[in-house]
């Protein structure tokens, strides 16, 4: 395998392990369920906004390594941010994660080396399930949301 396909092995699984901000987060201000039914994957993803600010975020749920993956390294990197931002991230992901160019590779730090689950159609739902939770979490949506 090559160093970029290494370093996205070592990556991914090391979230899968170890993934960051799992647990639910005291005083959220929002909740969202998400499920994907091509593959199982749930999720519940918690939020504290402040004054327009992403202060604390955490996840659970059960899924493939791709997805909970996906989800610790959205949460790591939202924390802090401010709503604006986390909705240009989540627009430069779902390009990416698409195979379509993006604007700022620099936007989603780490989440980039996620780029190449777009070469394998079937896997996107997983990568994007946390996202697809998140955007309806801030847009207010109603129910859990599907990737289907």
């Amino acid at each position: 395998m090559n160093d970029l396909g290494d370093l996205y092995q070592d990556i991914v699984m090391d979230h899968n392990r170890r993934p960051r901000n799992f647990g639910p987060v005291d005083h959220a201000t929002h909740k969202k369920e998400g499920f994907n039914p091509l593959c199982g994957d749930q999720i519940e993803l918690e939020l504290k906004i402040e004054e327009g600010v992403v202060t604390d975020v955490g996840f659970t749920g059960v899924g493939c390594a791709i997805s909970k993956s996906s989800a610790s390294m959205m949460t790591e990197e939202i924390k802090g941010k401010k709503l604006e931002v986390v909705n240009l991230m989540f627009q430069e992901f779902r390009q990416m994660i698409t195979g379509n160019e993006i604007n700022d590779d620099d936007l989603l730090g780490d989440l980039y080396i996620l780029k190449g689950v777009s070469q394998y159609p079937a896997r996107i739902k997983c990568a994007t399930l946390a996202w697809h939770t998140l955007n309806s979490t801030l847009e207010g949506g109603e129910g859990t949301v599907t990737t289907e």
